[in-house]
């Protein structure tokens, strides 16, 4: 697939780590760090702009190895970026640990996966079609 893309970001386009992965990393596009206090959140700059293909979606995921070892995440996990978005991509990280932490330009601060989806067309009706779960909900298979 191909995507049109614009970087005015000081940093090499996004790319895939391994042959197999899901998600590019993209970079902190900042001219200062930002240090993020405990629960502090930022909007972070990668300087991208792209244009995504009719009927897909661009997903912001946070990245694991921050997340464990820093407690970096995102606010709005995932992020959904939609294919008539023309606006640069931002990222709205948030700190879940105890600690400081300082993000620097060009660090790896999230993962993007490009997925395809569907438009949903509603169908009013009066009943739904019975299931063995039925309105079963948060927790009802646990012992």
């Amino acid at each position: 697939m191909q995507i049109k893309i614009i970087n005015r970001s000081k940093h090499s386009l996004p790319a895939y780590e391994t042959a197999l992965s899901a998600g590019m990393d993209l970079r902190a596009n900042i001219d200062e760090p930002i240090v993020l206090k405990p629960l502090q959140r930022a909007l972070v700059k990668t300087g991208l702009f792209i244009q995504l293909p009719e009927g897909y979606e661009a997903q912001i995921r946070p990245r694991s190895g921050l997340a464990f070892k820093h407690g970096l995440s995102i606010v709005n996990a995932p992020g959904t970026i939609d294919a008539d978005y023309r606006g640069e991509i931002g990222v709205l990280l948030v700190n879940l640990s105890n600690d400081d932490f300082t993000v620097n330009d060009g660090e790896r601060i999230c993962q993007m996966v490009i997925a395809k989806h569907e438009t949903a067309e509603w169908i009013p009706v009066d009943l739904l079609d019975e299931t063995d779960r039925g309105a079963g909900g948060f927790g009802h298979t646990g012992k």
